[in-house]
């Protein structure tokens, strides 16, 4: 296969932060997959950075391999490119949240654990977005920032009921009591959606030891950064979250569209999204 551009560029780090003994949070990437995942590990001494670990590592071999000329499973001629996607984030989410919960069957140290996650997989002019909890997904489109995702927590239950407005909300003592998880339960609802990128769009996939310090403001104002370095916005970030008390681990992924995002042509395009 012919040498491809890359269309999108990531740059990621994770950090303890201020409180915290143990990091539990995961993140992997690949560029040339076009690939990034976020996840949050939670419960039991450590368990936590045992289940957002199995959760990177099982999504990211599970897509792989499926994505492998060779060995990969077939698209569905029935099925268009992008319900393709969705369906793969789907099941190899699913896939980590079983191999989760059996190990947390296996050893008892770890009964209880699980994560929540974020993934997106970039094609063509697509990203296609699984969600699973409280990491979430932020989008920076001229000079706009947006949430891409809407955290599955009891907080955002009382602010879609009007029980709390989104100036207390910053305030409550719960803000980390997730509603949805991986690896906690056998049947999980993973939210599965897709969107259109732009060129000169940027990407933040986050724990909530992020946006739990910061604002949204305060976040798209130092995302602006990424537009000429994503490193230093990553630094930024980080060091912004631990200088507002780093209660909670602190991970960031940012992915850049760069240059013409380009759809492909030709029988095996669901094998090869970027050239």
């Amino acid at each position: 296969m012919a040498e491809k551009d890359q269309l999108v560029s990531m740059l990621g780090q994770t950090h303890p932060g201020m409180e915290r003994e143990h990091n539990e949070d995961a993140i992997w990437m690949d560029s040339s997959l076009g690939l990034a995942i976020l996840a949050d590990g939670m419960g039991g001494y450590n368990a936590g950075e045992v289940a957002s670990g199995m959760a990177v590592a099982c999504i990211s071999t599970d897509i792989r391999i499926k994505l492998d000329p060779l060995n990969g499973s077939k698209k569905d001629p029935l099925e268009t490119t992008v319900q393709f996607y969705e369906r793969l984030l789907q099941q190899a989410t699913l896939y980590a949240n079983q191999e989760i919960l059996e190990t947390a069957e296996r050893q008892p140290e770890c009964q209880g654990m699980g994560t929540t996650l974020v993934a997106v997989k970039f094609y063509d002019k697509m990203v296609t977005v699984a969600h699973v909890g409280d990491a979430r997904l932020y989008r920076l489109r001229n000079g706009l920032l947006e949430v891409m995702t809407k955290d599955h927590s009891l907080l955002q239950e009382q602010l879609d009921s009007g029980l709390l407005t989104p100036e207390a909300a910053r305030y409550v003592p719960y803000r980390n009591l997730v509603t949805r998880a991986v690896g906690v339960q056998a049947a999980l609802d993973v939210d599965v959606q897709t969107l259109a990128i732009e060129e000169g769009d940027i990407y933040l996939l986050c724990s909530d030891g992020l946006n739990d310090m910061l604002t949204d403001e305060e976040i798209g104002y130092t995302l602006e950064s990424a537009i000429t370095s994503p490193q230093l916005a990553i630094d930024l970030l980080i060091q912004q979250a631990n200088d507002a008390g780093g209660k909670d681990n602190i991970s960031v992924i940012v992915a850049r569209v760069e240059g013409e995002v380009v759809s492909t042509n030709g029988a095996l395009d669901w094998l090869m999204p970027w050239r």
